[in-house]
């Protein structure tokens, strides 16, 4: 496995989710209101997807890159395609 570019920002942001993580579940412990439970871990789970996210497209832009070579535009399209999709994963 080669470490990319990103991956240093990966990890800073999971960190923080998982500290978050750890408030919520303080949170939940001390009987805090369901609201504000449910907004905590959305944004917990907001996190994890971008984090997720970024790196499914930093291994398409340079893993697969590397793997397909430099290609005409028109070549390109299906792999451009499949990075597209990435965005509802």
């Amino acid at each position: 496995m080669s470490k990319h570019e990103s991956h240093p920002e990966i990890v800073k942001r999971l960190k923080r989710a998982e500290g978050h993580l750890r408030t919520v579940i303080g949170m939940i412990e001390a009987g805090r209101p369901c609201v504000d439970l449910a907004q905590q871990l959305h944004a917990i789970e907001k996190a994890v997807a971008n984090a997720k996210t970024t790196l499914i497209h930093d291994h398409i832009d340079h893993c697969l890159e590397r793997t397909v070579g430099p290609r005409k535009r028109a070549e390109r399209a299906a792999l451009d395609e499949f990075r597209q999709l990435t965005k509802f994963l």
